[in-house]
């Protein structure tokens, strides 16, 4: 799963990575995000592109259809076995695809000493350019305010290899050319669950080290939560 991850660059610097030629439809901030610790139901950079072209803007982490909401807090996260046939989903997989950039990601695994205390694991990607998350929900269109409602969730895989030792679900990561397949208002349900179920990166592709706990705090804020456990 993903529970807490990292948006430290600025928004530029997430543009150039993703390489799209379509259009910059609004402003963008010019200065660094500074997140180390993005946590669920906080407002977060998200990438979408409509007629105008793309918009970079502050969304909501945490989604759920209309007929769906209840007391219980919107889901953050969607299994990408059932994406596509879910009725919970069905709405957004029709026109609710995005993509948040990040540079890492927070997984927790437990003490195998029998303290119950789970260690925290930052992973990023070996090269330490951004990375995507493709991410399904409901954002405004055409410059609109947002609505009540409006929110997102990342997807989420079986984690395989090494990276299972750490925690059996990971975050789907696209590279840029698969990121801006994914975000083409264009592209056919049959291309896109395509990409989710066969073109994330491998694990291969990643490195993690553990890091302090101060991250299981969501006030904690600041470079030295991403930084290696002494």
């Amino acid at each position: 799963m993903c529970g807490r991850f990292v948006q430290y660059r600025a928004a530029i610097d997430y543009l150039q990575a993703l390489r799209s030629e379509a259009p910059l439809a609004a402003g963008i901030e010019p200065a660094p995000i500074a997140r180390y610790n993005v946590a669920p139901h906080t407002r977060v950079l998200l990438i979408h592109e409509d007629a105008d072209g793309l918009r970079l803007e502050p969304i909501t982490w945490g989604y759920a259809p209309v007929w769906a909401r209840s007391p219980r807090p919107p889901a953050i996260n969607a299994r990408v076995e059932t994406l596509a046939s879910s009725r919970f989903w069905r709405e957004a997989w029709k026109s609710g695809r995005a993509l948040v950039p990040a540079d890492g990601w927070y997984e927790w695994r437990q003490d195998t000493a029998g303290t119950g205390r789970k260690q925290p694991f930052f992973f990023q990607l070996k090269s330490r350019e951004p990375l995507f998350f493709p991410a399904v929900g409901r954002f405004p269109r055409g410059g609109a305010a947002a609505r009540e409602g409006d929110g997102f969730a990342l997807i989420t895989q079986t984690s395989e290899g090494r990276m299972n030792e750490i925690h059996d679900r990971r975050p789907l990561v696209l590279e840029p050319k698969m990121a801006r397949a994914w975000l083409d208002p264009q592209q056919t349900p049959a291309r896109a669950e395509e990409i989710t179920l066969h073109r994330g990166l491998p694990a291969q592709a990643f490195e993690w080290y553990p890091v302090g706990l101060a991250v299981g705090n969501v006030h904690n804020e600041g470079v030295e939560l991403i930084r290696p456990a002494e």
